[in-house]
């Protein structure tokens, strides 16, 4: 296999020639920018969705929800849902995934998305094929990769896990210590294979068309998979400046295409310019998108955001260490907070801790907290507490919002008891330990 390019530019259909941009369709402050971006995530102000119809929404509304197997509390996943679904439990998104059959996961960025994106995401998977790193895998593996098939012929799932290490070629992997892995996880990337579910976080995998319905086994066309994958990305980010395209459309885009991608869908309004006073660059949302920006901009909420309960302002939410709002340096450029996940730095270069998380109270990042689940004593622990300013924890608002939102975490990883002895100031901690003995 080589390596393809696909250099050809968007067709223009517009009226507007390829050097003419459209004037900005609206101008907003950073925080309506910063609401924005919070409510279309299903962040604010406040969890509009409940159960598992309200999940399935919620995942729909993130776009991407991207899946990490670390549990010191919970798996980030599951804190982004927790953060969204106003009763959402542990695991909630498998169901919804595995079972019924309504999302997929796959990919060098792992995620799951809506099953019927799978034709587009299905041009993103050939493309795979022609990854050097993939291409070295199948020269190499060629006769695990062609054993796998056959065996994914016979059974109707296959796992790593079923082939003993005494059975088979050693390497050395970060997919695995096994042929066995490196060739499942390359029927997997370029599509032959999907995941028909977990166990213990483990992929089990079967033939595609034993997962996916017949009719979204097919590819759409390049230039389909290419402007749906572009929105796509706008969409997840809810405001984003312009950026290369090569890693999200999983192929080499050229300057001159990048440009006409954005000057074609600025044309055809599929997005829209949007300037935020006092930041840098121009940013792009979908057109579709629009109203609700116009909304927020007049002060007014848009009727599709009303929470099913608390406010951001009566309960803070802990978010997640991967989600889009906070994560990637993202934080500083909304809120003016400072936040890398340091789970994956040495001890002595952290500056918080293992597993932090930042607290969300009204629309603005406030505190982070430094959180683990002891198991053996179902005991919620308060490792480290950080706050943006130290006015904020002498306020009686923020102290009950806080424990509203400790409160709702306990009951999501099942904690009966909360060690909140890292908490500073002492009222604020007396003020956590009082919700959770009456939750006791």
């Amino acid at each position: 296999m080589t390596l393809r390019f696909c250099a050809t530019l968007p067709a223009m259909t517009n009226r507007r020639s390829v050097g003419q941009l459209p004037e900005l369709a609206i101008t907003v402050s950073p925080q309506v920018a910063r609401r924005f971006i919070l409510g279309k995530q299903g962040l604010w102000p406040g969890r509009r969705w409940s159960g598992k119809r309200g999940t399935e929404q919620a995942m729909r509304a993130m776009e991407h929800v991207q899946l990490d197997p670390l549990q010191i509390v919970a798996r980030s996943h599951d804190i982004k849902l927790h953060s969204r679904v106003a009763d959402y439990t542990p695991g909630l998104w498998e169901t919804l995934t595995y079972q019924e059959r309504k999302f997929f996961d796959w990919g060098g960025w792992l995620a799951v998305r809506p099953m019927e994106e799978l034709p587009h995401w299905r041009v993103l998977m050939q493309r795979n094929a022609d990854y050097p790193r993939i291409q070295a895998d199948a020269r190499a593996h060629a006769a695990a990769i062609d054993e796998m098939r056959q065996v994914l012929r016979e059974r109707e799932t296959v796992s790593n896990r079923d082939f003993e290490m005494k059975d088979r070629v050693r390497v050395n992997s970060y997919r695995g210590r096994k042929d066995s892995a490196i060739a499942l996880h390359y029927l997997w990337r370029v599509g032959e294979v999907m995941v028909h579910h977990r166990e213990r976080f483990e992929r089990v995998y079967a033939l595609a068309e034993r997962v996916a319905p017949k009719h979204l086994l097919t590819e759409s066309s390049a230039a389909e998979a290419d402007r749906f994958m572009i929105k796509k990305l706008i969409s997840f980010m809810g405001l984003s400046k312009w950026v290369p395209l090569s890693n999200w459309l999983d192929r080499t885009v050229g300057a001159a295409e990048n440009a006409a991608w954005r000057q074609t869908l600025l044309a055809e309004s599929d997005i829209v310019a949007v300037q935020v006073d006092g930041w840098k660059d121009t940013q792009y949302a979908l057109t579709s998108d629009l109203p609700q920006l116009r909304e927020l901009n007049a002060g007014r909420l848009p009727k599709a955001w009303k929470p099913t309960g608390n406010t951001t302002d009566d309960e803070v939410t802990f978010l997640a260490p991967l989600d889009v709002v906070s994560a990637r340096g993202r934080a500083k450029t909304l809120f003016g907070f400072d936040y890398i996940w340091e789970v994956y730095k040495p001890v002595h270069l952290r500056t918080w801790g293992y597993y932090t998380l930042p607290i969300l109270w009204k629309d603005e990042l406030v505190a982070r907290i430094d959180l683990k689940l002891d198991r053996s004593t179902s005991t919620l622990v308060i490792c480290g507490f950080w706050l943006e300013q130290a006015a904020t924890g002498k306020d009686a608002q923020f102290g009950e919002a806080l424990a509203r939102g400790t409160a709702r975490f306990m009951r999501f990883v099942q904690a009966a008891k909360m060690d909140a002895k890292a908490v500073q100031p002492v009222a604020l901690r007396k003020v956590l330990m009082a919700q959770a003995e009456t939750r006791g």
